[in-house]
């Protein structure tokens, strides 16, 4: 017998996935993107040494990872502009909700 998995169970496992996709899981995946996110359209999204204001594709929710070197600030708005949502220092894996449209990195790694 199979178990089925309904969309509040997916939502908190998508941190762990993220995790694992990131390079936690071993050192072959190290080489992964330095910020990673799944958006509101159900796609994992990942940048690598993002500089500055960054817009999230896919409106971001949901999972985050930041791997840089800084601290990754969100905002409700694209151009980093409106509410911060959060701010996630480096090796943040977390869910943030309900979503976040731009991105700044304090320091690219």
């Amino acid at each position: 017998m199979r178990a089925i998995l309904g969309p509040r169970a997916l939502n908190g496992l998508l941190p762990l996935l993220l995790l694992a996709v990131s390079g936690a899981a071993g050192p072959a995946l190290a080489a992964g993107p330095d910020f990673q996110y799944v958006g509101q359209d159900d796609q994992v999204h990942g940048l690598t040494a993002p500089k500055g204001c960054v817009e999230a594709e896919g409106g971001g929710s949901r999972a985050v990872t930041n791997r840089t070197r800084g601290t990754a600030t969100l905002y409700r708005e694209p151009g980093c502009r409106g509410a911060v949502v959060a701010e996630l220092r480096p090796g943040t894996v977390t869910q943030v909700r309900p979503y976040f449209a731009s991105a700044r990195f304090s320091v690219t790694g």
